[in-house]
């Protein structure tokens, strides 16, 4: 039996795609909020959920497949949610059964072992059959209407009639009846646990009925060696048997593994709509763009992970880069840029897993890998200079990317001056395009940004941070062209104002800027202040 509920063909292995570069993705993009939100404090599914989310379909119709499953799952929550409650209730049930070190040597105590998971796993097994006799009706994906089918079609009353029977027999409680031959020495061989014909009264009630036999024998309760021998014969019948329900039981416990591994993905969706929906926070499933073409157009499209750890609304962004390969990202410090480059990121990862995306609408291409370059912290072991990080950092992402990829640039190549880091980001964004990559670069470098724009590339499109007159920041990122200043000199008022400050629209023109000025906004000597 299988689930097929994450892929239409195989089973979902966490252990699986999982990228080179993930714990990049997740420090870049925070997606350790994300997680903790599907998994609300449960390390099983938080394992999932991490493995699903960065392990990246890039089949539109696999996406598809997720999504139609997912879409059930959101209309059918409670439905969801019970079928993983009996795959949990399963597997917990099946680990409390006591298992002893010997229980592997000896026949008869796995067999009795077996007997009492499979007795738990039956009534589990009877669970399915019912939530799928009474809830199979409405849901409309390929992946649940398969599954529902197939419990109906292996678990029909019959199934249950005829284990229900074996587990009886294999209780023995008439006692054992076993066939030996004579080999080669008079030794004892060919061991074969029978089964008492139909009409036949089993082998325990004819020894008590029968007047003993001349072939029968009876061991002294005091013979320690003759019971011993006689539990290694009842040990060589039942080997067989034991063997095979052995298999049968761990087939039961390996479906409802599958079963509980997949449904964990769902769950972790559904716990992360209550989370964002009492926030007043949109999502949507996204639509999958067929082709080569880059697409991506968004409405609304916020960072989930951070709306997850602020208590207020977020300000969501609406985005045109259809067609477009290079996304440059200019404009005022603190206005968002890195956000927006955030919820790109994690919309991607999500939209590429099949789960639904923090967004009003959304359609994008799919890409071939993901990643991300952003700043770091100095290295603490002093092994690598700021810069020298960088750009090996930069090697490492060029080893594994391939064509229709994606990359996220955050501030990069900032560990040298503007010249030089410029020049260097311009190279780097040029062979990328070339070998068709997509590219989002944020940037507080005035002359890549305004270089890379005069060349009037028609796969470019420019955004900036939106400010207003006043230096407020509305955190929306819009098209337009790169500035000379990121407006740093807002940010040093807010933390160090005086009294004597000008206030107002216009007021950071009718001032001079002050060298400190220059510093705390980035501009370059010599540039118009604000």
């Amino acid at each position: 039996m299988k689930a097929f509920l994450m892929h239409p063909d195989r089973d979902f292995d966490p252990e699986r795609d999982v990228p080179c570069n993930e714990e990049s993705l997740v420090q870049d993009l925070g997606l350790d909020a994300l997680f903790e939100a599907m998994a609300r404090g449960d390390a099983f599914l938080r394992k999932v959920a991490r493995a699903a989310v960065l392990s990246s379909l890039t089949d539109v119709q696999a996406i598809a497949y997720r999504q139609e499953a997912l879409s059930d799952c959101l209309q059918h929550e409670a439905v969801v949610r019970e079928l993983y409650a009996v795959a949990v209730a399963s597997i917990d049930g099946e680990r409390k059964v006591w298992r002893g070190l010997f229980i592997e040597r000896h026949p008869e105590a796995m067999l009795h072992n077996s007997l009492a998971v499979l007795e738990l796993l039956l009534g589990m097994l009877r669970g399915l059959r019912r939530i799928a006799d009474l809830q199979a009706g409405p849901f409309q994906s390929q992946g649940f209407t398969t599954l529902f089918r197939m419990l109906r079609q292996e678990l029909d009353d019959r199934y249950f009639e005829v284990v229900a029977d074996h587990l009886r027999e294999l209780r023995f409680r008439h006692g054992i009846l076993i066939s030996a031959q004579l080999v080669t020495g008079n030794k004892g061989g060919h061991y074969t646990l029978r089964r008492p014909g139909p009409g036949q009264r089993r082998w325990g009630e004819r020894i008590r009925s029968a007047v003993r036999s001349p072939y029968s024998m009876e061991i002294s309760e005091r013979d320690e060696a003759g019971h011993r021998a006689l539990a290694e014969l009842r040990d060589r019948g039942l080997n067989s048997v034991a063997d095979a329900l052995a298999q049968a039981t761990d087939h039961i416990v390996s479906f409802f593994g599958m079963l509980r591994q997949e449904l964990a993905f769902y769950v972790g969706c559904l716990n992360l709509r209550a989370e964002l929906e009492p926030r007043g926070e949109p999502i949507c499933l996204p639509v999958a763009v067929p082709g080569e073409r880059p697409a991506l157009r968004a409405r609304g499209l916020y960072d989930a992970c951070l709306a997850l750890r602020v208590d207020r609304p977020l300000v969501g962004n609406d985005v045109d880069a259809d067609g477009r390969s290079l996304v440059m990202v200019t404009g005022a410090n603190q206005g968002g840029k890195s956000t927006f480059l955030r919820s790109v990121g994690a919309a991607q990862l999500m939209f590429q897993c099949g789960m639904f995306v923090p967004a009003a609408s959304y359609s994008a291409t799919v890409c071939s890998g993901l990643f991300t370059h952003y700043q770091r912290e100095e290295d603490d072991t002093m092994r690598r200079g700021k810069f020298d990080e960088e750009l090996h950092r930069m090697s490492d992402i060029v080893d594994h990317l391939s064509r229709g990829g994606m990359v996220l640039f955050n501030e990069s190549f900032s560990g040298t001056n503007e010249r030089e880091g410029s020049e260097i980001a311009r190279q780097v964004i040029r062979a990328l395009l070339e070998a068709g990559i997509r590219v989002f670069f944020v940037t507080h470098f005035f002359e890549l940004a305004h270089s890379l724009h005069r060349q009037g590339l028609p796969t470019a499109v420019f955004l900036r941070a939106q400010r207003r007159p006043d230096g407020e920041r509305t955190f929306r990122v819009v098209e337009g062209e790169p500035l000379p200043t990121s407006y740093g000199e807002d940010v040093y008022r807010r933390v160090f104002s005086d009294r004597g400050a000008p206030q107002g629209p216009g007021a950071e023109r009718r001032r001079p800027p002050t060298a400190l000025d220059r510093a705390a906004g980035g501009a370059r000597p010599g540039a118009p202040p604000g």
